[in-house]
């Protein structure tokens, strides 16, 4: 005799839950509680179906209520919201959205899958606009294209510079409105470091999205129509998208007293079952562990919501499974630009007090000789003593995500940077070079845990300078031009040995190139020499990122 099971939440976490259930077990049954019209859709592509990338909005579908009543024989309700868990007599309590009439349904095993939901900011005047929009289903997605397509707004203010608020910042302006992005944090998307977010940044801006960092919202006035934002400055707008971040849709485990945590997610061991063993969880609304370091998170992304689901419906089938975390790898397009992320970045180590060692990298897409090539801002971050791989970030037009996605294979691999060097990437000139961006890596991390080269990172370069440390840039002058580090002295690579007596020996000395190649080959000749000297990491180009030295680059 088989087991009635309930799924409350469809998406990726519930639906995937529901397939694989039914692929295990024909006897059991399966009923899944969608509070929306649909039980399945692709919630990542909707910012791309309302700047009209995506056209047919059917495309967002991935499968119906009735498909997979139909495929899977599993009882499919929409647009039921589940208002109880009532563990002791292990009934869920519902209710219908359209007639509001109320039934209770009993149950042998309970998943969970609500999902997270938009964070309402408390501002003043924000329940009185009519022009404010958040985005996380169908609903909202048609809400707002019917708002653009009929209003034909002329601006648009976006409050939130990560993944969802710079998605629909990009589509807004390719529909052609002005767009403002306005964060109260330093930088945008807050997975990548400073020095990389600054990159995506300055794209945005490259493609007319004016982008206001450390400024907040302080009040919506004229129904929406004028933001007047802590700066004391009037914001005149059309239409506005709230994308500020997320918070765990916890109520029903609240009031069925399952344990929460971090904040306010849904506290889940290794097999995914909550406080109440009857009772499993996946999704946005769980809590999860940092895989590297074991520390709690949330991880709002569609990857470990479905293999979550998967990993829920082995274990109610008797499985051995253990989701051990979660690296957090990520990928988002900017216009031309593609940002790509896993694992720790630099802030979460610094917090951590974990020792790291960071390398920045800006090697080719591809072949350089080979028409289209494009640089690759990349960043790595490992133990410097046993090499064990933290993180990586990637910022480029073309190539960016396929290398994070072989560091974030590798880190689940168990790798560490040395490895990097050994890994056998296909090559071809028009899709790498023979060494390909993540050898390179491997190449220049394992340098420094070999000893053949120091290193100090942009945000010390200044400081060195002004306790009296010499900063000399061996590029050729031509590069110059493009700007130099303040106080630097120039002495090309190829005249670095025999103008070695201009160095003075009792100093310490910083060498900078461009991108940290010339850097280290005239560290080496120094170091060689008897000199006390450090490579500029990443060279100028990664120092003249950050817009804090602008006004000492001009």
């Amino acid at each position: 005799m088989g087991r009635k099971i309930i799924i409350i939440g469809g998406v990726a976490g519930g639906a995937s839950a529901a397939a694989r259930l039914r692929r295990w077990n024909e006897e059991d049954e399966i009923i899944l509680f969608e509070r929306g019209e649909h039980v399945s859709f692709a919630n990542c592509g909707l910012p791309y179906y309302i700047g009209g990338t995506i056209q047919a909005r059917e495309k967002l579908f991935l499968q119906t209520p009735q498909g997979i009543r139909d495929r899977f024989n599993i009882d499919v309700r929409v647009q039921i919201e589940v208002i109880q868990i009532d563990r002791k007599h292990k009934l869920v309590r519902y209710r219908d959205m359209i007639t509001g009439e109320t039934d209770e349904q009993s149950y042998d095993i309970v998943v969970l899958s609500p999902g997270a939901k938009p964070m309402i900011p408390d501002i003043p005047g924000l329940h009185e606009a009519i022009n404010v929009f958040t985005l996380r289903n169908i609903h909202d997605t048609d809400l707002i294209k019917a708002y653009v397509d009929e209003r034909q707004p002329k601006h648009a203010a976006v409050i939130g510079a990560g993944f969802v608020g710079l998605e629909m910042a990009e589509n807004l302006r390719e529909r052609g409105l002005s767009v403002t992005v306005i964060d109260m944090g330093q930088q945008v998307l807050n997975p990548l470091d400073p020095e990389m977010a600054k990159l995506v940044e300055q794209h945005m801006k490259l493609n007319g999205v004016e982008v206001r960092l450390e400024e907040g919202v302080a009040a919506f006035e004229e129904q929406g129509a004028q933001l007047r934002l802590n700066s004391g400055e009037m914001l005149q707008t059309d239409i506005v998208i709230l994308a500020i971040g997320v918070v765990p849709e916890n109520e029903l485990a609240k009031q069925c007293g399952l344990e929460l945590g971090f904040r306010g997610a849904i506290q889940v061991n290794a097999q995914l079952q909550t406080s109440d063993p009857a009772i499993y969880a996946v999704g946005d609304a769980i809590q999860v562990k940092d895989r590297n370091h074991g520390f709690a998170t949330m991880v709002s992304l569609a990857w470990g919501a479905n293999r979550q689901g998967r990993l829920a419906a082995d274990h109610i089938n008797g499985q051995a499974i253990s989701y051990d975390g979660a690296l957090g790898t990520s990928v988002i397009k900017t216009f031309a630009l593609t940002a790509a992320s896993t694992g720790n970045n630099e802030k979460t180590l610094q917090r951590l007090a974990v020792p790291y060692q960071a390398i920045h990298i800006h090697p080719g897409s591809h072949a350089g000789y080979y028409p289209g090539a494009s640089p690759i801002s990349m960043k790595l971050l490992f133990h410097p003593k046993t090499g064990m791989i933290y993180g990586a970030q990637a910022v480029g037009a073309d190539g960016a995500d396929k290398r994070i996605d072989v560091i974030a294979t590798a880190i689940r691999g168990q790798l560490n940077v040395r490895e990097l060097a050994d890994i056998e990437l296909a090559y071809a000139p028009p899709y790498s070079s023979a060494k390909d961006p993540v050898n390179m890596a491997g190449y220049v991390a394992s340098n420094i845990m070999d000893g053949l080269v120091q290193t100090i990172q942009w945000h010390e370069v200044d400081d060195f300078h002004r306790n009296g440390g010499l900063v000399i840039d061996v590029r050729d002058a031509v590069e110059l031009q493009g700007g130099a580090i303040p106080g630097s002295i120039h002495i090309p690579l190829a005249e670095i040995r025999e103008r070695m007596s201009e160095i003075p020996r009792d100093l310490e000395i910083a060498v900078s190139c461009q991108v940290g190649l010339r850097g280290y080959l005239a560290a080496r000749i120094l170091a060689q020499s008897g000199y006390r000297v450090r490579n500029v990491d990443g060279g100028y180009k990664t120092y003249s990122a950050m817009a804090q030295r602008d006004h000492l680059l001009k």
